[in-house]
């Protein structure tokens, strides 16, 4: 937790919640903790990501091969409080839309070694 807001009972029992439970194995709850994201920002994301999952099992259907353009519209409309890369990872973890976000891994190791090579 980044910080305990004084007379907040809130803030302190998930302080002291975040002590016994180990965050690493929930990281992107951590991150929306950590990020402050609200109860509406996190179902807006959730609608959003349940969406993008939909047509991406849609376009892998019909053939396509190159998902780069889901990866630039996830960045793109992520809630500025996020890093995607972290977000990315952090839903991988946590199991949540998996062939989608091990597509995104892929797009994104591939693009950084292609980077380091020229």
């Amino acid at each position: 937790m980044k910080e305990i807001k004084k007379n907040d009972p809130t803030s302190f029992h998930i302080h002291l919640l975040s002590k016994i439970i180990d965050m690493d194995e929930y990281p992107f709850i951590k991150l929306i903790i950590e990020n402050n994201i609200t109860f509406e920002e996190y179902k807006e994301l959730m609608a959003f990501l349940h969406k993008l999952n939909r047509e991406f099992a849609e376009q892998k259907e019909e053939g396509l091969m190159d998902f780069t353009i889901l990866l630039v519209r996830f960045a793109g409309m992520l809630n500025e409080k996020l890093n995607p890369d972290q977000t990315i990872e952090a839903l991988k973890k946590e199991g949540y839309f998996p062939s989608l976000m091990d597509t995104f891994i892929e797009i994104i190791e591939r693009d950084e070694s292609k980077y380091k090579r020229g």
